[in-house]
This record gives C-alpha cells, structure tokens and sequence, in this order.
C-alpha cells in the first residue's frame, strides 16, 4: 500500500488555489495536510481537514510536513526554499525556481546535502496544447526541423496589483513571469541551446518592468527556436508554430485547465482538460510527389496530476523527476543574460 506524503502549501492565493490544493486532495497517494494564509482563512472552506498556519515558519516547523509546496512570490522562492530544504523538508518549487543560476545551484546542492528532493513545477509540459505540439515534433510526421515558433500572449494594459511582478524586485516582470513556462518547453523538447539572442521592452503605460520579451535560440542542426511573450497583443497569433522539410503544423494555446480549475472543477470531472471543438491543431505535409495533405488533430485530454505523480515518484521511489537539474540551470542562465552563453 502507498504511503501518502504529507504536504503543506505555503500559500492558499490563487496559485495554491487552482494549480497545488485540488490535485493533491484528490490524489491518493499525497495528504492535503497543512497550507499557510496569513489573512484570510478560506482552506478549510474548501479542505475541512487542512490545518492553517499564519506563517511560513509555522508550517516548517510541523514535523510531520514532508514536501513543501513554494508558491509564494517570485522574490521569496530561493528563501522560502532553502529554509524548507533546511528544515528536512522535500521542495517543488513553482516558476520561477529562483532569481538567478547560482541561487538555483545553491538549493539543488542543499537538497543533496541534507537529503532532499528539489523539483520544479513546470506545468505547462502537461498542456494539452503543447503536449499535442510535442507529440506531432516526436513522430516525424514534419521531417527534419528548421524552425519553430511559441508564443504566449496576453493583451493586459494595467498594472497588476501583484507588486512582486511589478515592481523592480528580483525575478519580476514577464521574462521571469511567462519566459520559464517558454524556454521550458523549448528545453524539454531541444535540451542545451548552442546560443541565445534575446530582447526585451517595457511598452505599457507606467511599466517599471519588461512586458515584452523575444528569444531566438540556435540548436545543433542550424534548428531556430523563437520565443515571444507580451501582455500587449490584441490579436494572437497561433501559439506554436512548427516548420520542416516535410511539412507544417500550427496550434493555437487552447489548454482549458486553468480556467476550469478556477471555476472549481475537479481534475476527477470526466469535462476535466479536453480542449473545446475547433481548437485542433493543423498539420499541412507534402510527399515526395509534392501532394499536399492537411488533417486536423485534436490533442489529448490533459491533467496536471501527472506532474503530481511524478512527485511522488521521485520521493517515494527516488525516480528522476522529468524537469531535469541541468534543464533548470539552463533556462535560469538563459533568463539572466540576454545573450547566452553570457560572454563566450
């Protein structure tokens, strides 16, 4: 019989809310145990069961806590971990994972030292959307790759009332916001690039921090990578875009999971992760003959608890977790120098 780890999430704000709390309660092999909420006490609303702490130090401190979920803001993910990680606890750290690379090298060497499982939370491998892009790039269907585009757009004139995105602090704006869920992806699918040329540009009204970033990477095979990110696109275009020497594929991001967790589905509901009607993918190819052929895939339904799984997989089982080490000190150099690797 599986033996559950007990959990505790220092935050029950929205990202404890919608992406950490509903799969670890529905999740046998993990124990919602204990969440932090230093104003507002909504858990137990929801997880009659959970114990609320009013601090972080609190929840730390409990001994029967065995992972620690870090979902507080950007600027306090390296703290927060480290002190986690001090106190013997396993982590899974979200986005992004720290301020800098050697504050990533820091915790990963720390969770050795004191036995203990460093993880990132990189969700967005487990997006239908993207996991249909994957799926289409691993069958070969679009012969050898020579460029691929991703997106993630948003058309957000205001300024958040988030000061820790908003404010100069250390890991804030969108290069540190939407950038890791990007140049994850990429990695995950392309591994180490062999360099990077990026740019940045703050463009709203009022903006102390960058809203618009853009990547290219170069990877063995002379394969280009583009990434663009802005909170000022009125109009997306498709999200992924993929071209080879055979053919073509193009899907817009229609990953349905976060809105219906925000709106209190169960990742149990049967409606759970299946991308709407229309939101297929297009995947134009050409043969030998120069026959032109367009089908349509309809991605597969997504859950986020795979991720959980994997968690629990690498605690309990001491298996690899899929976002790799050296994956999380490459995308944090990559986050840190525009032009990468910095002063070659």
């Amino acid at each position: 019989m599986s033996h559950p780890i007990v959990t505790g999430i220092l935050s029950y704000g929205m990202s404890g809310r919608v992406f950490h709390a509903p799969f670890v309660d529905i999740n046998p092999l993990f124990d919602l145990y204990a969440v932090t909420e230093r104003n507002k006490k909504k858990a137990q609303e929801r997880y009659a069961n959970v114990i609320s702490y009013n601090s972080v130090d609190e929840l730390l401190s409990d001994p029967k806590v065995e992972l620690v979920i870090v979902n507080t803001p950007n600027n306090t993910h390296f703290e927060f971990a480290k002190k986690a990680l001090e106190a013997g606890k396993h982590i899974l750290v979200e986005k992004p994972f720290a301020s800098s690379s050697e504050e990533a090298k820091q915790l990963f060497d720390l969770g050795r030292q004191n036995g203990c499982k460093v993880m990132v939370y990189q969700n967005r491998r487990f997006d239908s959307d993207f996991q249909s892009v994957k799926s289409v790039i691993q069958d070969g269907s679009l012969g050898r790759l020579i460029e691929v585009n991703f997106r993630f757009d948003r058309y957000r004139r205001e300024i958040s009332q988030k000061t820790f995105k908003e404010e100069p602090l250390p890991a804030s704006g969108l290069r540190y916001d939407l950038g890791p869920h990007l140049i994850d992806q990429v990695i995950s699918l392309f591994g180490k690039p062999l360099a990077v040329r990026g740019s940045s540009g703050s463009f709203r009204p009022d903006s102390k921090v960058d809203d618009y970033i853009h990547y290219h990477l170069v990877f063995p095979g002379n394969l280009n990578v583009f990434i663009t990110s802005s909170l000022l696109v009125a109009d997306p275009l498709p999200s992924f875009v993929v071209h080879g020497t055979e053919g073509s594929f193009i899907k817009s991001r229609a990953d349905v999971q976060e809105t219906q967790l925000d709106q209190g589905m169960s990742p149990n509901d049967s409606g759970y992760g299946i991308e709407p009607d229309g939101s297929e993918g297009r995947l134009t190819t050409i043969d030998k003959e120069g026959k032109r052929k367009t089908e349509y895939i309809t991605s597969l339904r997504a859950n986020y608890n795979h991720l959980f799984n994997a968690v629990y997989s690498t605690v309990r089982n001491n298996e690899p977790f899929p976002v790799k080490e050296e994956e999380v000190i490459w995308q944090m150099e990559i986050l840190e120098n525009e032009d990468y690797p910095a002063n070659p």
